[in-house]
Order: C-alpha cells, then structure tokens, then sequence
C-alpha cells in the first residue's frame, strides 16, 4: 500500500493536483496498482484506490476509484468518483460521478449522478433529494 499521490510517470505531486473536482480535502491514502486488500475499510477524509479490494467501504467523505481500481465491495462514501470497476452497491448522499472508463454492477443511491458518455451502469439508480439525505447519512455512512 502506498501513501501519497504519484503520477503515472512515478513523479510525486501535491494531492490538489490529483484531486479531481468532485473530491473535497486532500488525499490522504493511496491504494496503489498492483496491491489486493480484503475486508472493511473505513476513513474520514479522501482515498484512492488502483488496486483491487474486496469486502466494505465506509467514508464520511471521497472514495476515488483509479482507472486500474477493481472494487468488489457495498460502499457507502459521502462522494464517489469511478474510473475504474465497481461490483456492489454504492450509496453516495453528496454525489457519484462515473467517468467515461467506469464501470458499475450494483444498484446506486446518490444525491446526484454525472454519468460521462462511455460509463457503463448496470443496475437500479434511486436519487434523494438533499433533505431527504439525513436519514441516509445517519444509518448508511455509519453502517446501519
């Protein structure tokens, strides 16, 4: 597992320069290409992963799916932002964005959606409106 921001080329950055625009606060963990974890994640700020995990993801903030990240896992993050795969469901209050190389199994819960012109999506899509989120973020993001 790496902890930092690296460019593709291997070169080190500021965080806010990997940051894309859904994603609020810098990064704090990395979960490079190449590495495998299982079971429960859980965190409060940004994390990217370009790996492959397994199992559930718990966020009160960003949870960034790399174009090399393959996901098989329920998360429940404040904001989403795919490039990669998701298997599991995904509920997201704030907002989900599927960029043009995701690709989605599993129902989806967000408070709004940007699905970029490629983005595979294969499952049920229910959108609340933002009063409604506080139920969702009092039982989603804290696992109930």
């Amino acid at each position: 597992m790496a902890f930092g921001v690296r460019g593709r080329g291997g070169d080190e950055r500021p965080a806010a320069a990997a940051m894309p625009a859904a994603g609020a606060g810098g990064l704090t963990a990395f979960i490079d290409q190449g590495s495998e974890f299982e079971g429960k994640l859980s965190f409060k700020d940004t994390v990217r992963i370009d790996g492959h995990f397994r199992g559930e993801i718990s966020s009160e903030n960003t949870l960034i799916v790399g174009e090399t990240g393959e996901i098989e896992a329920a998360i429940r993050s404040r904001t989403v932002v795919v490039s990669g795969s998701v298997s599991g469901p995904i509920v997201a209050p704030g907002q989900l964005v599927l960029h043009k190389t995701a690709v989605v199994n599993g129902d989806v819960e967000a408070g709004s959606l940007v699905v970029e012109e490629g983005a595979v999506l294969n499952g049920r899509i229910t959108m609340s409106k933002r009063e409604s989120l506080k139920a969702i973020d009092g039982g989603a993001l804290k696992g109930n």
